[in-house]
């Protein structure tokens, strides 16, 4: 992949500015040298310092995050979708087709958790298929990150991780400004989804109430 237009996932490195030597999210605390803001959303923080170990340790950090931060966004609608549509599918489902289901939710509309209970409810054929198919990504993932780095360097090319050429909507612009910030919308959104789905965990592990009927105004319309 190059930067040009005719590679819609290219990577697209963020501006050519010289960099701070601190970190521009808390200002007293240094740069990694590893983070030299070549990915979006980059702001130096790196309390831990787990990017000091190599610059392919850090493409495989990022390919978790991504792949994290992708999954939360996912989470964090079908969690609260669940807590609304759960009990009324599966009462249309029912009365349809007789097939006498069980709503999913425990007896405070909370759904199935490590910290709520009720994962041993799920059908083992559900789990299958989601152990198979998060197999498949992160094998492919990996594949990526170990293979495409060693050739796009040879290359001269850049790899973006979590690039899996997918994209049928074709959202991703063409233009460099555009999938810049395109990169950072995904990143941000995923690192806030990240924080909103263990909020929710811990948030009905101590209310035991669902996040649905704790604060019913953010999903219910009030009129």
């Amino acid at each position: 992949m190059t930067l040009a237009s005719s590679s819609p996932l290219a990577m697209v490195s963020s501006s050519k500015a010289p960099l701070s030597k601190n970190s521009a999210a808390i200002p007293f605390l240094k740069r990694p040298p590893q983070l030299q803001n070549q990915y979006a959303g980059d702001v130096g923080f790196d309390p831990f310092n787990f990017s000091s170990s190599s610059p392919e340790q850090l493409t495989y950090y990022r390919e978790a995050e991504v792949k994290h931060a992708r999954l939360a966004m996912l989470a964090a609608v079908g969690w609260p979708s669940s807590e609304l549509f759960d009990q009324p599918i599966t009462k249309f489902i029912d009365a349809q087709w007789s097939l006498d289901l069980s709503p999913m939710l425990n007896e405070n509309d909370r759904v199935p958790s490590l910290l709520n209970g009720g994962l041993d409810n799920i059908s083992p054929i559900f789990w299958g298929v989601c152990l198979g198919l998060s197999a498949a990504i992160d094998l492919r993932g990996v594949q990526n990150a170990r293979y495409k780095t060693q050739f796009n360097e040879a290359d001269g090319e850049s790899y973006l991780p979590g690039d899996y050429g997918f994209d049928p909507l074709g959202l991703y612009p063409s233009d460099v400004e555009g999938q810049r910030r395109m990169q950072l919308c995904e990143i941000k959104h995923g690192r806030l989804a990240m924080l909103a789905v263990t909020g929710f965990a811990f948030q009905e592990y101590v209310s035991k109430v669902g996040v649905v009927d704790e604060t019913p105004f953010l999903f219910h319309p009030l009129f």
